[in-house]
């Protein structure tokens, strides 16, 4: 077997900011796993909140043994970005061998479209409310927040689409005060859910909190290990296959979560339609659903995921599983 890790570029549609900084492009890990003549490939993007570059990333991938297995890579390599993507690579080479879709593998009836949320990049309310009102045919919006200023852009929002139904992620930038100050004009604006308000281990205090707007796990949350420190805190639990390491994990953190009484809201990193593939089988009929990576792209795959006013479409053999 062989492993080859190339770094790609895709430049986005337009500067994306989120309130720990700005971006023009995705820089993600493209693994290709070779095997029997069969090639299978997957797609991670290094995280550095989580203190992962590419070249450490790239350097994990590079010291696992030619006989990896999808069961063995699990004890190989910890949840993160390394282990998704080989994960997913290896996932995708089994569908090639065997002549099945990953969801016959895992005993799913064939996937659907999902309805995903299109995020509005962190900027002035004003230019806020004019993205909100270009994308307000767009069922589900997400607001990048965690600033002080952040009341005024989610009005602007709201007057921009008045229709859609709106998610927040804070980014891990409030505080018990600011949620508890913000949520009655949450509810007034309709927003369904906030992602992340508090930052990762710093979150005891939505213990017991009333919680009008339901509260989402997302840097709290990584594999089944950090199910357990959830507790109280949080009401839906964000799974993305770079936190977990790949669909293997992900599939019994979904799971798992479920019989513990979470919603379950599929999200991404921003990358390319190859990421997103394998995560389009894990929201099958998620609560919320946050793919839309390909639609901040300037460029894409050669063979895309389709979006349409279905949503996120599975995808193609040509493009994965």
């Amino acid at each position: 077997m062989s492993i080859e890790v190339t770094q790609d570029t895709f430049r986005l549609a337009q500067v994306f900011t989120i309130s720990r900084g700005s971006r023009t492009e995705a820089r993600v890990l493209t693994v290709k796993i070779t095997r029997d003549g069969v090639t299978g490939w997957g797609e991670c993007v290094p995280y550095a909140r989580y203190d992962e570059t590419l070249e450490s990333v790239t350097a994990e991938i590079a010291g696992l043994p030619e006989d990896v297995t999808r069961e063995t890579l699990q004890d190989l390599l910890p949840a993160g970005a390394a282990r998704n993507a080989v994960d997913c690579a290896l996932w995708d080479w089994e569908a090639k061998t065997t002549g099945k879709r990953v969801w016959e593998m895992i005993g799913a009836p064939e996937p659907g479209p999902e309805i995903t949320a299109y995020t509005l990049s962190l900027d002035t309310p004003e230019i806020m409310q004019a993205q909100a009102a270009k994308n307000a045919w767009r069922p589900l919006l997400k607001v990048k927040l965690g600033t002080p200023e952040d009341m005024p852009r989610l009005e602007a929002v709201r007057a921009g689409a008045p229709d859609s139904t709106i998610i927040v992620d804070a980014n891990e930038g409030w505080t018990a005060e600011v949620y508890a100050d913000l949520a009655p004009h949450l509810v007034r604006l309709g927003v369904a859910m906030v992602e992340q308000p508090l930052p990762a281990g710093d979150d005891e205090a939505l213990i017991g909190m009333d919680r009008p707007v339901p509260v989402c796990a997302d840097e709290s949350a990584h594999d089944r290990a950090s199910l357990p420190g959830l507790k109280g805190k949080y009401d839906i639990v964000n799974i993305k296959l770079d936190k977990t390491g790949g669909l293997t994990e992900a599939l019994k953190l979904r799971e798992a979560a479920e019989a513990e009484g979470y919603g379950i809201f599929v999200g991404c990193m921003v990358g390319s339609s190859l990421a997103m593939a394998p995560a389009v089988l894990l929201a099958q009929g998620a609560a919320f659903t946050d793919l839309d990576g390909p639609l901040l792209l300037a460029e894409d795959r050669e063979t895309p995921l389709t979006f349409d006013e279905a949503g996120v479409h599975p995808p193609v053999r040509a493009l994965w599983g």
